[in-house]
C-alpha cells in the first residue's frame, strides 16, 4: 500500500487558536499537527505537514509532491478562492487529493463560497472544525489502499 501523504496548509493557518474562534476554533497550528501524527501513526500512514502564507512557496510544495507523496490533503485557505496557479499546480498532481476547510466556506461571505479547486480534487471536507483533518487522513487511507 502507498502510505505517505503531505497535508498542504495556506496563508494564516499558522496561526491557528489565536484569530477568529467562533469560525477556526481554539486548536493551535502545532495541537493540529500532534493529533494528525498521532492518527497517521494508528493508520501506517507517512505524513508531512507543510503551511505558508506565500503563493508562489504553495505551488512550489505541490510540484514537488508530484514525486514524493502518494496523496495530499491541501488546505490553501484564502488561495482557495483566488489562486489558479495553485489548482494548476493542483491538476498535474494526478494522484489523489482531498480539499478540505475548518469551516463550512459555502455558509460565509459570498467570495469565500467559490472553490477554484473543488473541480479538480477527490472530493472535499468542509465545516468539520479541525476534526476535518483527522476525517481527511482516514479517507486518503482508504483512497490508497484501493
Amino acid at each position: 500500500m502507498n502510505n505517505k501523504i503531505i497535508i498542504i496548509n495556506g496563508p494564516n493557518l499558522n496561526l491557528l487558536g489565536e484569530r477568529e474562534q467562533s469560525q477556526y476554533g481554539s486548536v493551535s497550528f502545532d495541537k493540529l499537527k500532534e493529533n494528525c501524527l498521532k492518527k497517521s501513526k494508528e493508520l501506517n500512514l507517512v505524513i508531512e505537514f507543510a503551511q505558508s502564507n506565500v503563493e508562489g512557496e504553495l505551488v512550489n510544495i505541490i510540484q514537488d509532491s508530484r514525486n514524493k507523496f502518494d496523496g495530499i490533503i491541501i488546505n490553501a485557505a484564502a488561495f482557495t478562492h483566488t489562486s489558479i496557479a495553485i489548482r494548476d499546480a493542483l491538476d498535474v498532481f494526478k494522484k489523489p487529493i482531498i480539499e478540505l476547510h475548518i469551516s463550512n466556506i459555502y455558509k460565509r461571505e459570498e467570495f469565500r463560497q467559490k472553490s477554484l479547486i473543488s473541480d479538480i480534487v477527490t472530493g472535499g471536507i468542509f465545516g468539520l472544525g479541525t476534526d476535518g483533518y483527522i476525517l481527511a487522513i482516514i479517507s486518503m487511507q482508504k483512497l490508497l489502499k484501493k
